[in-house]
């Protein structure tokens, strides 16, 4: 029997509900209602739009086939009827019906419904801080406010602006104004790194090396706590710094919409999310909910995850509108895989980081490794920098974070492993993992493969590393005894630059000069990329030495998180 669904929300999850649902059920009706009067756009792609990458705010709302997603789109091609400028004020469960408010002139009526979807998104994290009505102030919440952003760039009216954030959209913004516009930017953040919880410190000091040698200037630890000017944003304040700015972005993270699910009575996270199960359906099995609203299942832990993505809202939004028509299709949950671009460089993970793991209560360790992304002898190979955490114990892998060049190489390698994540993979899986193998774009022992060795060695205590940061606290400490393991050649302006500190014995001639080596000092050994260091390690260790350590990344490593040695 014909039904009619009412969707409340059309940018992401909504249209792909509305869309599967009547090519399902052609004679049903749907009607999809949005407050704004701009539908159906790829708001993932708003920081190339104001970078330039997206000449023109129509292609966030095109179609790969050129026709723009408007009202008369989806009332012509897909049989979905629009209706913008309407805001749903309150659901009726009861009488299956919806208040909604015009919101140019106020006026409201009632819209009935068989079923509903509630795929409402989310909305920008206020701050509430004094100054934010300023000109020039930008929270990115939707399409309209890039284009004013823009505008402004395109105008000359910005010299220096300061990002509020150091997460996604902080940093895709931040590329954006500095690549393209050559604006001054200086980034705020609270926490002491970029993409906290997402990244470890290592790598999250690579990428933000990396964005300083853009030009881009960082202010971690710091707190904004108003934005002064005369008519326009002049300067922010913050509680140690006074910046300059004629264009401020805020960008501290986004809430889900689930306020008028609560009201309505159905179950929504005590910090916000509607609560839907694998079906897509709340706790009312007239009503669905899907797209930057709604919290999941995490893989990983198994508890609620907040993730709002284009990528998971869209393909919610296929569950529930096939599960509309009577199917019985399943959205299982999420591993939180990401990537961000930022210049000529690439962050990128799936599942836990070490310290998010920790904080779920897994006993959880983690090795980081640098590899060439291809064959070493392949004209366009470049380095990759990998980190996988694991369950002490069970030797589960829990997640994988990587750094490296913008091509597909790292972010192919962070997909294959969030594949595995759902069905608890050992490090083992990792080490024997089958790869497709040419020299234009792998190994014959694949990146993946090497790492997953590395963590086996690790958890069977024949690998002790130290990471980058680690390194450094060694470095400007005292009583450690650094050992270069590479040829001399390598070793030679280390020394040079060293000579007090800076020891060089080629691994491969490490057992006829082992008496060098003291065995009264904590040693740390070092070579390009951590192979050689690692046999080493087990050198010394073989021979009674206690007290030995590799430095996983090597020099490589060392360099890209910015340390300076010679």
């Amino acid at each position: 029997m014909p039904q009619h669904v009412l969707i409340i929300g059309a940018v992401a999850a909504g249209p792909k509900a509305a869309a599967r649902f009547k090519r399902l059920e052609p004679d049903s009706t749907v009607l999809m209602i949005d407050q704004s009067k701009t539908i159906s756009y790829g708001s993932c792609g708003i920081p190339y739009y104001v970078g330039g990458d997206v000449s023109d705010a129509s292609e966030l709302r095109a179609t790969s086939f050129h026709m723009v997603r408007d009202n008369d789109f989806f009332k012509e091609v897909k049989g979905v009827d629009v209706r913008t400028g309407l805001k749903a004020v309150q659901v009726d469960r009861a009488g299956k019906k919806v208040l909604v408010r015009n919101v140019d002139n106020g006026k409201e009526e009632y819209l009935p419904y068989d079923k509903l979807v509630i795929s409402m998104g989310a909305r920008v994290r206020k701050l509430g801080l004094p100054g934010e009505d300023l000109e020039g102030v930008h929270y990115i919440s939707s399409l309209d406010e890039a284009i004013l952003i823009r505008e402004a760039l395109t105008k000359g009216l910005v010299n220096r602006a300061v990002v509020v954030g150091a997460g996604f959209i902080g940093l895709e913004m931040a590329d954006a104004l500095a690549d393209m516009w050559g604006v001054e930017t200086e980034v705020v953040e609270i926490t002491s790194q970029i993409m906290p919880r997402l990244v470890s410190p290592s790598l999250a000091a690579m990428g933000q090396r990396h964005m300083e040698e853009k030009g881009v200037v960082f202010h971690l630890n710091e707190k904004v706590v108003r934005l002064e000017g005369e008519g326009r944003v002049q300067r922010v304040i913050t509680d140690r710094n006074e910046i300059e700015a004629d264009l401020v972005i805020m960008a501290p993270g986004v809430v889900p919409n689930s306020d008028l699910a609560k009201e309505a009575g159905l179950d929504v996270h005590e910090r916000g999310g509607v609560l839907v199960d694998e079906h897509m359906r709340t706790s009312d099995p007239d009503i669905y909910a899907g797209g930057d609203c709604v919290l999941v299942k995490d893989l990983i832990t198994g508890q609620p995850l907040y993730l709002p993505m284009g990528s998971l809202s869209n393909r919610q939004g296929r569950v529930i509108g096939t599960n509309l028509a009577g199917g019985d299709a399943v959205f299982s949950g999420a591993v939180g895989s990401f990537v961000v671009k930022i210049f000529e460089r690439t962050l990128s993970g799936a599942g836990l980081s070490l310290d998010s793991a920790r904080a779920a209560g897994f006993d959880a360790g983690s090795v980081l490794m640098v590899q060439l992304d291809r064959a070493h002898f392949y004209p366009t190979k470049a380095l990759m920098t990998l980190e996988l955490v694991y369950e002490k114990g069970t030797r589960r892998i829990l997640g994988i974070q990587g750094f490296g060049s913008t091509s597909d190489a790292l972010v192919g390698r962070v997909n294959v492993v969030a594949g595995l994540l759902p069905h608890k993979p050992k490090v083992e899986e990792l080490s024997n993992l089958e790869m497709a193998y040419s020299p234009p774009f792998a190994a014959a022992v694949d990146i993946l493969n090497s790492l997953g060795h590395v963590a086996e060695n690790a958890i069977e205590g024949r690998l002790l590393g130290v990471y980058p940061d680690e390194f450094h606290r060694l470095w400007e400490g005292d009583g450690c005894y650094f050992l270069d393991c590479r040829e001399e050649a390598d070793a030679s302006p280390f020394l040079k630059a060293n000579p007090e500190q800076w020891h060089n014995i080629p691994q491969g001639k490490l057992y006829e000069r082992i008496a060098e080596v003291p065995k009264d000092k904590p040693i740390l050994l070092v070579c390009n990329t951590g192979a050689r260091s690692y046999e080493a390690q087990v050198q010394l260790v073989s021979k009674g030495y206690k007290n030995v350590q590799s430095a996983m990344g090597g020099m490589a490593g060392l360099k890209q998180w910015g340390e300076k040695l010679d």
